[in-house]
């Protein structure tokens, strides 16, 4: 038997860049069919709901009748959630990712607890939604207010602000922790004057995402007993309250074209909402960027 000719270097390189062009035309068609749905969505979703958009929409309470509804209370409710959640969430979860990466012993319970972490920020919303009627509505007897809704949405946006914080903190060079410490300065000191204001930037990254994720879910408001039509303002921390989510999902519900179209324009105002918090922590985190160039 004759022995087979080994490949050229050359062939193997020629057989290498054809599979590499394969693969990138392969990765080039997911993102374009990826883009197209996303862009065919959004397309139907503003000219279906282009028409209902306008003042008396945002400063409308909500009515059995499509033309007359508006979306007023589910507007302030859903800021007043975000803002809650963010005073709940973002102090608890830079805190504890802190204690956990500058403070915290390397041992058992530091890797049980990492691996916690990890595991809770891929767990269904229901499952935090059931977790907040049992302790936040029913243990504590908050009731279906919107403090119980900011406490749930809170534990949905801990372990991604908790993950996305201690990867921050990690990238901050040791030089520094190190040069801090060898002129006198406590490891709390060197933590607030030098890590934290440097990975600080990287940190709002985390609170977009998390913040980003709690704005539009559902599945825990609802398992909490959010109000799907709520006539009045809420005026206190326990107050009755619904949200965006919420009034989009009800309105869908329903068989009458009129009210579909409300929902879509509820889904423009929410996705306008979305992308005013993102810039707004966008702009905050490149100018603290601009301060520790690193």
């Amino acid at each position: 038997m004759n022995p087979q000719p080994l490949e050229t270097p050359r062939g193997w390189r020629d057989r290498q860049s054809r599979n590499e062009r394969l693969f990138q035309f392969i990765a080039a068609l997911v993102v374009l069919f990826a883009l197209g749905v996303l862009v065919t969505l959004l397309a139907k979703t503003l000219l279906d709901g282009a028409s209902r958009l306008g003042w008396d929409f945002l400063t409308s309470y909500p009515s059995r009748r499509a033309a007359n509804a508006g979306i007023l209370p589910a507007l302030i409710g859903s800021f007043y959630l975000m803002i809650l959640t963010a005073i709940i969430s973002i102090p608890i979860g830079i805190g504890a990712a802190i204690y956990l990466e500058e403070f915290g012993k390397r041992n058992a319970v530091s890797s049980f607890i990492e691996i916690n972490i990890s595991n809770l920020a891929g767990v269904p919303s229901i499952i935090y939604g059931l977790l907040g009627l049992q302790v936040f509505v029913r243990f504590l007897q908050m009731e279906r207010s919107l403090l119980a809704g900011a406490c749930t949405l809170s534990l949905l946006a801990l372990p991604v602000i908790i993950t996305a914080s201690r990867e921050s903190l990690r990238s901050v060079p040791r030089s520094i922790r190190e040069g801090s410490l060898a002129l006198g300065a406590t490891q709390w000191q060197t933590v607030q004057r030098q890590t934290l204001p440097i990975a600080f930037p990287s940190m709002l990254t985390g609170v977009i995402l998390a913040l980003s994720r709690v704005i539009g879910e559902t599945a825990p408001i609802i398992t909490i007993g959010a109000f799907a039509m709520v006539t009045q303002l809420p005026n206190n921390l326990f107050a009755e309250f619904t949200a965006l989510p919420i009034q989009v999902f009800d309105w869908v519900s329903r068989p009458q074209k009129a009210f579909h179209e409300n929902s879509a324009a509820a889904v423009i105002v929410l996705l306008a909402l979305l992308l005013t918090m993102n810039a707004i922590a966008i702009w905050l985190r490149n100018r603290y960027q601009k301060q520790f160039n690193f």
